[in-house]
This record gives structure tokens, sequence and C-alpha cells, in this order.
């Protein structure tokens, strides 16, 4: 629970704009801005059980899905 990550970005050329698109990017595939979500307000441990297990659901359906797609049903 104590785990920090360092994400980083280097700046180039002066170009923020670019830069700040990278750090987003990164953000976004570190999960950050979906733990940031959840910890906007308390859950209750069974609230969060509840939520992993639908989530878990929704991720079986979703390969389930997808290796029919490739098998071509």
């Amino acid at each position: 629970m104590g785990e920090r990550t360092l994400v980083q970005v280097l700046v180039r050329d002066n170009n923020v704009d670019q830069a700040l698109k990278a750090l987003k990017k990164k953000m976004q595939r570190e999960g950050i801005f979906r733990e940031m979500k959840l910890r906007r307000s308390y859950e209750k441990p069974s609230e969060r059980v509840a939520r992993e297990k639908a989530e878990a659901v929704r991720r079986a359906r979703k390969l389930e899905r997808k290796r029919l797609e490739r098998e071509g049903f």
C-alpha cells in the first residue's frame, strides 16, 4: 500500500505540451487516474470486494468474447 512509483518525463526543446501529453499517457498506463478516482471517497471493504469481483467478471467476459471472435464464432 505504501508503494510509490516515479513517473518522469523529459522536456525536450522547451516543448511542454509534448511532455505533458507524454506524462498523461504514462499516468493513464500506470492507472494513476483510476486510483485517484477511487480514493476520492472512502470505500467500505465489502464494497471494494464486490467491485473487484464485478471487474473480474467483466474482464473474463471480455477475454471470452475476444477469444470467440478470434476463433471465428
